[in-house]
């Protein structure tokens, strides 16, 4: 990850540290493919804020599913 992106002391973006890398890509990729905001963007919310936004994400999906 580049400087800009990681935070001071070894933490990435977002107050996380120690979280999987795969599952931090899966969240930014979800939130930005859905909502269409940047990679910084994303990276910038604090962990338990991205987190609600992956579960309203996954919350409104649901319920567009059991519409069809």
């Amino acid at each position: 990850m580049s400087d800009r992106v990681r935070g001071g002391f070894g933490r990435l973006g977002g107050g996380i540290s120690g979280y999987p890398l795969d599952r931090l890509y899966e969240e930014v990729a979800y939130i930005s493919y859905h909502f269409h905001w940047s990679r910084d963007e994303i990276l910038n919310l604090e962990h338990p804020e991205r987190k609600r936004w992956v579960a309203e994400i996954a919350n409104i999906n649901s319920r567009l599913n059991e519409a069809r």
